[in-house]
């Protein structure tokens, strides 16, 4: 169907009937939600920043551990700035093979558009990254420059990496040549300018993280203790723990 992107600011596509399907109901996370990633925060809102003016900025690459906010922090980015222009279009993995024929689309818009790829990677002989570095660096056609890529994984090359990749690598004149394996492995996250690391919270940043959910809580060191045990039981703090956290306790701690 026919996306009105003056009104609709994000879309997704479907494979089984091969178009974008608008969003009518955005997760509503606000960038002051997000606690314990502000330099990460900072350095997309700034890249983003300069897209929205028309400015050379790059596509980003949010990768490290799981449930340290990498998707949230694009969500909470479009509810930020889609009064600015700005559109956001998911892309499924599986689907970036429809990716040339969605960038058609929408190259001559005048809204700005980031592509979002959560959980991206590929596994070995995997075609799927092709249409993507065509989107990325262009091919004979230039890529579209209204259109960025934002994409979320917990592989900082997005392909998996083993120890006889390195068995190739040879040094010549001391310089080092890696294998192609390895070459091929980070050409395609090379082409991301930004990278974005993030890591599980310590243990403060988590708790401030439960504080900033449970802001009524008056016992504080109760709070703290249970949502400590919490996140031992699920074997890692971050965002995600604290949000699941308050799911299961909120309203019952006073």
């Amino acid at each position: 169907m026919e996306i009105d992107w003056k009104i609709v600011p994000a879309a997704i596509w479907r494979r089984y009937r091969q178009g974008l399907r608008p969003v009518e109901a955005p997760d509503p996370i606000r960038w002051e939600d997000l606690h314990g990633i502000d330099t990460q925060k900072e350095k997309l809102a700034h890249n983003t920043e300069r897209f929205l003016a028309g400015k050379p900025a790059n596509h980003a690459l949010l990768w490290g551990s799981r449930g340290t906010g990498k998707s949230s922090l694009v969500k909470a980015l479009l509810n930020r700035y889609r009064e600015q222009g700005l559109r956001v279009i998911e892309v499924d993995k599986e689907d970036l093979v429809h990716l040339p024929e969605i960038v058609d689309d929408i190259r001559q818009r005048p809204e700005r558009f980031i592509i979002y790829c959560d959980d991206l990677s590929f596994g070995d002989g995997d075609p799927a990254y092709k249409p993507l570095k065509s989107v990325l660096e262009g091919s004979i056609e230039l890529p579209p420059e209204n259109v960025r890529v934002y994409a979320t994984s917990n592989r900082r090359h997005l392909m998996p990496e083993y120890f006889s990749d390195n068995r190739n690598t040879t040094m010549e004149d001391g310089e080092i040549h890696p294998s192609e394996a390895v070459e091929e492995q980070i050409s395609l996250s090379d082409r991301f300018g930004l990278w974005l690391s993030f890591y599980p919270f310590r243990e403060e940043v988590y708790l401030e993280a439960v504080d900033a959910l449970f802001p009524d809580v008056q016992d504080r060191e109760a709070l703290h203790r249970e949502a400590l045990q919490f996140a031992l039981a699920r074997g890692g703090r971050s965002g995600r723990t604290a949000q699941q956290f308050y799911r299961m306790r909120s309203g019952e701690i006073r």
